[in-house]
């Protein structure tokens, strides 16, 4: 008689190498990305939009992006990914179309490329750094996803949330690439250096700028943030602008200090953007009493956080001298007694420009929240979506895969904050999809009624059928209950 061995030191079943045939899929849940794609009502600005076809069979270009965008909401980075939604026909039936191969995306990105901008770039000897304009198509991209912002605030609004407040945060990122086209950024590496701007009470990309990775983040950031606040809605009454030291450039802040804004839809501008540290601004700053610094919070190693007004009117021949300067808040982190910053200092300074007249420390606080919003968007986009593989040596090509995760972002971001319980509504895409995409479904059919049934637990399903509820849309089904439908197939 043979001895028994322990559970965990053998396998209690045969692998079976027959594939299943039924049309099942593991991740079923990414049936409600294409929901509130379609619900966004996308596929209709793609067609007035992005015109790319030449012929008229295969996959249309509304469905190319559907797909690509699916793509990356499952955890897709290349185009050589769509694999994962191939051969799938739970997925191919609740879609309408068989997903395209890699192929078949390759050349439909590269669609987006037009050789003539690039050829645009001068030469090392004229200027080291160039923003190539976007080819026709990527500004075709763009203005879908303004649409797409549009809309989704208009949801927000039925919903029984209305924004009235537009808080634009914007900032550059670096996407590391060993592309032979890539150029070197100022961290030492090779890359492209794109800039983004995220409407930072919904969580949502409303602008961006793809550049190559040896264009400084303080090269004209002004077409990001007007392209910003244009893709926001008429009913946004309040507007505001967030900013770090690549924002503070002499025609960004004259565009946004501009009395031209007041008479704009959403009224003036507020903004706060970190000041670049020149040496009379620093001279302004260490002139400060000693008694007008005040204490406003304490970091957990006992740094404190200081505040206090800075006379100062610039006097760069870069910057504009009016006779209403800007306001200057300076920022004082000082160490405790015995401990230094690695410099060797135990104290540094810091400041802000604005055109508020908040009190320092709720201004400051203000302009740090920042980091939680278009970090954190940077972060997603380049670590959790396609965002930071670029697929292609050419430039248009890597800015529409680019900003097709964007869009994928914004999607994925409405239906976070819009159908997950509130306690869930910021979790990482990480853990979106094991809340949401990553369930086990099969499609079945029932007196000629084709249903989705999931193998899920009573909390995935219900978020599944709040997607369905918040985004609203037609279907051949209307017989059926959309999900939990009990007939055997």
């Amino acid at each position: 008689m043979s001895a028994a061995l322990p559970i965990l030191h053998k396998t209690p079943f045969v692998l079976d190498p027959r594939p299943l045939t039924e049309a099942s899929s593991p991740h079923a849940g990414a049936l409600a990305v294409s929901r509130a794609f379609r619900s966004l009502g996308l596929p209709g600005l793609i067609e007035a939009n992005v015109k790319l076809r030449q012929r008229k069979r295969g996959h249309d270009e509304g469905q190319m992006i559907e797909s690509l965008a699916l793509l990356q909401a499952i955890g897709g980075e290349s185009p050589e990914d769509v694999r994962l939604l191939s051969n799938d026909p739970c997925l191919e039936r609740g879609l309408g179309y068989c997903p395209p191969k890699a192929t078949a995306v390759r050349n439909f990105l590269g669609l987006f490329h037009d050789e003539s901008l690039e050829a645009m770039r001068p030469s090392r000897e004229e200027q080291k750094s160039f923003i190539v304009p976007s080819s026709g198509p990527v500004a075709a991209l763009g203005q879908v996803q303004a649409g797409c912002v549009r809309r989704i605030a208009k949801l927000y609004e039925e919903q029984g949330e209305p924004q009235r407040i537009a808080t634009i945060d914007q900032d550059a990122t670096i996407i590391e690439s060993h592309k032979r086209a890539a150029k070197a950024h100022y961290e030492g590496g090779r890359g492209y250096q794109p800039m983004c701007a995220v409407w930072a009470e919904l969580d949502l990309v409303v602008g961006d700028e793809f550049r190559d990775g040896n264009v400084p983040a303080r090269q004209a950031p002004l077409a990001c943030a007007q392209m910003a606040f244009a893709a926001l809605p008429t009913w946004v009454k309040m507007r505001y602008f967030r900013g770090d030291s690549a924002c503070h450039e002499n025609q960004l802040i004259e565009w946004l200090r501009s009395p031209d804004r007041a008479l704009e839809a959403g009224g003036r501008i507020g903004f706060a953007v970190s000041a670049v540290m020149s040496a009379d601004l620093a001279k302004g700053i260490q002139g400060v009493a000693e008694k007008d610094w005040q204490t406003f919070g304490k970091e957990e190693d006992g740094t404190l956080r200081q505040w206090a007004e800075v006379v100062f009117v610039p006097g760069e021949a870069s910057e504009k001298k009016d006779s209403k300067p800007l306001r200057y808040v300076g920022l004082r982190l000082l160490k405790p007694q015995g401990v230094l910053f690695a410099d060797g200092s135990d104290r540094h300074h810091h400041a802000v420009v604005t055109n508020l007249d908040w009190r320092g420390d709720q201004l400051l606080d203000w302009h740090r929240e920042k980091a939680g919003t278009i970090e954190h968007t940077h972060d997603e986009v380049k670590n959790e979506l396609g965002g930071g593989h670029m697929p292609s040596q050419h430039f248009a090509v890597n800015a529409a895969w680019l900003k097709i995760a964007y869009l994928a972002y914004n999607i994925t971001s409405a239906i976070r904050r819009m159908c997950f319980e509130p306690e869930l509504r910021n979790v990482r895409l990480k853990k979106f999809r094991l809340l949401l995409i990553q369930m086990m479904g099969r499609m079945n059919r029932n007196n000629c009624v084709m249903g989705l049934r999931l193998r899920a637990s009573v909390e995935m399903i219900r978020r599944m059928q709040k997607v369905w509820e918040v985004f609203p849309l037609s279907t051949h089904a209307t017989a059926s209950q959309p999900l939990g439908y009990g007939g055997t197939g």
